[in-house]
């Protein structure tokens, strides 16, 4: 009878330790792979999120009467608190998290966060470069202050295309192209830095020329521009 060759036990052992191995690597894998849920994450808001588009969220809620803080772009228990009382009302799963159906319920594209950055990197350039960073930044915020504002537009887009509202929409520089400066002063203030603590309006008293303009009283200087709430 033919004896079966021994395999030499160092061998047995590095070929138990080589399958453990991965046999633990699949295990690991399987354990940390996103699902579903956790691979559209980023297309969802929930508590804790910030941003562009949290404001977004804030000021749509805001303006249908659900949301009654301050648009900051941080979505806390106030702006949670909003989004499920618009959720029920709406019939759409009441989670407090703004996905896709909510997102479009507010009527929120999920592209505009990007668009907005860019257009209002865009009047910043065209109203404010030369201005300091802080006085670029505040042109941005006096903008978003207004979208959160009954008085204006609830749109970026709208906002800074109203008839008369910028010069730099008129004399067509807001169709140039802005500068690193610019970009990073538009999401400073996307951000949530408002440098001029909620003010609606800014000009230049060196060259304004509208006399209910100059009778506002001015809140702060920055640069060579006024800011009035």
């Amino acid at each position: 009878m033919r004896r079966i060759k021994r395999i030499a036990l160092p061998a047995i052992c590095a070929l138990l330790v080589l399958c453990v191995a991965v046999s633990g690597l699949y295990l690991f894998t399987d354990l940390f792979r996103p699902d579903d849920r956790e691979a559209e994450a980023g297309t969802a808001y929930s508590s804790g999120s910030t941003g562009q588009t949290v404001r977004q969220i804030q000021t749509a809620l805001k303006n249908r009467g659900y949301y009654t803080g301050k648009v900051d772009g941080i979505f806390g228990k106030i702006t949670t608190a909003a989004v499920k009382k618009f959720q029920k009302d709406r019939g759409l799963k009441v989670d407090g998290i703004v996905g896709p159906a909510t997102m479009k319920a507010l009527g929120i594209s999920a592209s505009s966060g990007s668009s907005d950055e860019n257009l209002l990197a865009r009047i910043i350039y065209g109203e404010s470069r030369g201005e300091p960073y802080t006085g670029q930044v505040a042109v941005g915020a006096v903008i978003l202050n207004r979208v959160a504002s009954p008085l204006f537009p609830n749109t970026v887009s709208g906002v800074i295309y109203q008839a008369g509202a910028f010069d730099a929409v008129s004399d067509g520089q807001i169709n140039m192209t802005p500068n690193d400066t610019a970009r990073r002063a538009a999401r400073d203030a996307l951000n949530g830095w408002d440098p001029t603590g909620g003010c609606l309006y800014y000009y230049n008293p060196k060259t304004a020329t509208s006399r209910w303009m100059l009778s506002k009283t001015v809140h702060l200087s920055i640069g060579n521009h006024a800011f009035c709430l």
